[in-house]
């Protein structure tokens, strides 16, 4: 008997934890300041509803029609004689590969809480709050601490299964992360000097797409909304296998969408606002996070408060990713080897724990491993091989999968997705999802590439 949600909140939640991640609420942030303010946003709202939420749809109608996860639902599904069912070493890979480095992105979230919560950034000097840093960074004990803890956690919960574990548990951190969202963006909202932040953000100026330039701003934008979602590894499509036939995949798809747009769009309400407040530039990168915005709290009223809420927001928009790609992965594991919960969760803690070592002593003990140069690490290798090649590879054969008369096929795609009550995916953009959608997707990869290297 397949395991299945207690409740479609439950799904809409869990699978919006999936999506949300450190893409909401780390990157997309400083790449609005980057690219433009609300001009960005206005462009990246667009190509996440026509790129990432029928490619969503694709993956929860495969993982619902066949009743498995990534490991097996090519094969139930696929034509005879097909080799649709290789995707699933890709999936495997990718799931894996991203722990790999998200593991230990959360641990310095977890040690940012505490740090905070303890006040070891009070009365520091901007030099000093980027030391504490770059000293996090240098301890390979702290690193594979805190890693250690994070897959502890998000295997634990998963031990307890579906709804006992992974279902209640994302469910309460959920809300808890919306409503830590709510209150810091109240906070800094109603800073002094916060309203030039906010029309930078809110009010689009289209002119500001020019001075960024308007292909890289476009390319950035498509980017984003496609790697937002965490499509293409089978991580979603997990949860489409959890669910009855009652609604139709596309509301269920939106929702989903909506609610992770709506983090990543209260997360830019909570730093650019403040960043203007103290005149600091909302485009200054990944270091905005964990350099730049501790020394805003340092200088804020109650700051120490505000900080210890902001970093344990980030660890729980964290810890919702890990705890559904960890449930993805425990059961391809246990649809390919046909162990039980508890064995499987043994052998894929071990597995993931040793895997997420190079990453945490990539900027220690290993940091002399530079793939891309001077000033590189393991992570950055890490994260170009999910980012830039599985994530849009993999999309493209669900898209494919689910068009081409030689996989799956348009038809049985539009009978599953289309199957229950609500809205309906329209049969008649079938030549847009079948052939633009992956010259998008191509482009977007090639454009990976083009950036990384020239």
């Amino acid at each position: 008997m397949r395991d299945r949600f207690s409740s479609r909140l439950g799904f809409i939640l869990i699978s919006a934890g999936c999506a949300i991640g450190l893409g909401n609420v780390w990157r997309f942030p400083y790449i609005t300041g980057q690219y433009g303010g609300a001009a960005f946003v206005v462009v990246y709202l667009f190509f996440l509803i026509v790129l990432g939420l029928p490619v969503m749809v694709m993956e929860y109608s495969v993982g619902r029609a066949s009743q498995r996860s990534a490991a097996k639902s090519f094969d139930v599904l696929e034509p005879k004689g097909t080799k649709w069912h290789w995707m699933r070493y890709s999936c495997l890979a990718g799931n894996y590969l991203l722990m790999m480095f998200y593991t230990t992105i959360c641990g310095w979230m977890l040690v940012y809480f505490i740090k905070m919560i303890t006040g070891d950034f009070n009365g520091l000097s901007t030099e000093q709050v980027s030391a504490e840093f770059n000293n996090m960074l240098a301890n390979p004990l702290i690193q594979v601490g805190f890693m250690f803890i994070v897959v502890c956690i998000g295997f634990w919960v998963c031990s307890k299964g579906l709804q006992n574990g992974v279902e209640k548990i994302s469910k309460y951190m959920m809300i808890a992360l919306l409503a830590i969202m709510l209150v810091l963006a109240v906070r800094s909202v109603t800073l002094n000097g916060a309203v030039e932040g906010i029309k930078f953000y809110l009010l689009p100026d289209f002119s500001k797409m020019v001075d960024s330039g308007f292909g890289e701003v476009v390319f950035a934008a498509m980017g984003q909304a496609f790697f937002t979602l965490s499509l293409g590894i089978g991580a979603i499509a997990i949860f489409g296998s959890y669910i009855d036939k009652e609604r139709r995949l596309t509301g269920e798809a939106i929702q989903v969408v909506c609610l992770d747009t709506f983090v990543a769009l209260v997360a830019g309400l909570i730093v650019i606002p403040a960043c203007f407040a103290y005149g600091v530039n909302p485009g200054e990168g990944p270091g905005l996070v964990f350099v730049t915005l501790p020394n805003i709290f340092a200088n804020m009223p109650m700051g120490q408060l505000w900080g210890a809420l902001f970093f344990l927001f980030m660890a729980f928009a964290a810890l919702t990713t890990i705890i559904a790609v960890f449930e993805n992965i425990l059961k391809m594991t246990e649809e390919l080897t046909g162990w039980d919960r508890k064995k499987s969760v043994r052998i894929s803690f071990i597995l993931v724990f040793l895997l997420s070592l190079p990453c945490a002593l990539g900027f220690n003990l290993f940091n002399f491993i530079q793939p891309f140069g001077t000033g590189t690490t393991i992570q950055d290798l890490e994260d170009f091989i999910v980012s830039n090649n599985l994530l849009p590879l993999g999309s493209m054969i669900y898209v494919l999968f689910c068009t081409s008369r030689y996989g799956w096929g348009w038809k049985n795609f539009l009978q599953e997705a289309n199957t229950g009550e609500g809205i309906r995916f329209p049969k008649s953009i079938r030549f847009y999802v079948a052939y633009i959608i992956p010259l998008i997707i191509l482009v977007i990869f090639i454009q990976g590439y083009w950036s990384k290297f020239f």
